[in-house]
């Protein structure tokens, strides 16, 4: 299996970032939430002066052979066509990198479709899908292997370019379905409080859609180790993200995590590495059902609550400017010090 070196940013900086911090010219904590993330935006870089760099939101696509089981709304198609407008610069995630300045990597990993090659996105399919994990494992050590891989090279190549910050998107349907079995699996929490509406299943629906998951999980003849639920359910897409996560925090870059989905990604990562989660931050708190019980169980506190959840990478990238700001808050405010002001508090 793919290795990756994560260590957690060495603690010696952090007393300095402090006390920076504390000599900004406003008062102590005034403001909020911006002064802890330019302290672990420090961290992760390990400066007194972190700056964002050339942003990238890389989106995998793949299906899953679960959808046979119709535990979506939508039907398996939808992937595809979503691809196309994606490729047309017509979905939410499209308008947001343009108004943030993201660079956005559309990645094909496993689509049930073939698109022409001279198409702009990035070909590196893995197979048409997954295999449906109601039968058997959605994929092999070897595909497990490749997914990672992936992963791991387009944020490299990100890196390459100057990228220090880096988003995760998805399309793919049924992966809240995945992400709910890794959720209850990996935090023990019952199945039933993980599983959504998705892309808006009424309740007869969610009803459908827990007891098939239900008999998924308890058919699942594996050896519970995270290597093995990551692989048994997840989907090409959601692997190749763990991969460019682990990546990320490799390479020490900032990773701004979206929804359920890409939150259940960083869940996965973290229990195979767990200082993975010292370079994470959670863009937003999405709407869909037990996405807020797992941030609660990764003491994750997200930067904006807006009530969304069309994955993407969208909450992520909306949350980019917050995080921006906290670190322009320590590369352009003055110390009180260097102002030769009188420090008006204690």
């Amino acid at each position: 299996m793919k290795t990756f070196n994560i260590v957690r940013p060495d603690e010696a900086i952090r007393q300095r970032l402090e006390f920076k911090n504390n000599d900004l010219t406003k008062p102590k904590g005034a403001l909020g939430r911006l002064e802890d993330i330019a302290i672990q935006l420090g961290m992760i870089q390990q400066t007194l002066t972190p700056r964002l760099k050339n942003p990238h939101n890389i989106l995998f696509a793949g299906d899953h052979g679960a959808a046979e089981e119709n535990i979506s709304k939508s039907p398996k198609e939808i992937t595809w066509q979503v691809l196309y407008n994606f490729i047309e610069g017509g979905q939410g995630i499209n308008f947001l990198c343009r108004q943030h300045g993201f660079v956005l990597d559309i990645v094909d990993v496993g689509v049930d479709h073939d698109f022409e090659a001279e198409m702009p996105i990035i070909h590196r399919k893995i197979a048409y899908g997954t295999k449906n994990y109601c039968r058997e494992a959605a994929m092999s050590e070897n595909e497990l292997e490749k997914a990672l891989e992936i992963g791991a090279e387009r944020v490299k190549t990100a890196f390459k370019k100057g990228c220090n910050i880096v988003s995760f998107g998805e399309m793919g349907i049924t992966n809240t379905s995945a992400s709910a079995i890794w959720m209850s699996f990996f935090t023990g929490i019952d199945l039933k409080e993980c599983v959504g509406a998705g892309s808006g299943l009424d309740e007869k629906g969610i009803r459908h859609k827990y007891q098939v998951l239900k008999r998924a999980m308890e058919s699942y003849p594996g050896d519970c180790s995270a290597w093995d639920i990551i692989r048994y359910f997840g989907g090409f897409e959601m692997v190749a993200a763990v991969g460019g996560m682990m990546q990320a925090a490799e390479l020490k870059m900032v990773v701004l995590v979206d929804g359920f989905i890409m939150t259940a990604c960083m869940l996965a990562a973290s229990k195979i590495y767990p200082d993975i989660l010292h370079y994470a931050i959670f863009g937003h708190s999405g709407e869909e059902t037990g996405h807020r019980q797992m941030l609660a169980y990764l003491d994750a506190e997200p930067v904006l609550q807006l009530g969304m959840h069309l994955g993407e990478g969208s909450g992520a990238v909306c949350a980019f400017p917050i995080i921006d700001s906290a670190a322009r808050m320590f590369c352009e405010m003055k110390t009180f010090h260097g102002a030769d002001m009188t420090k008006y508090f204690e």
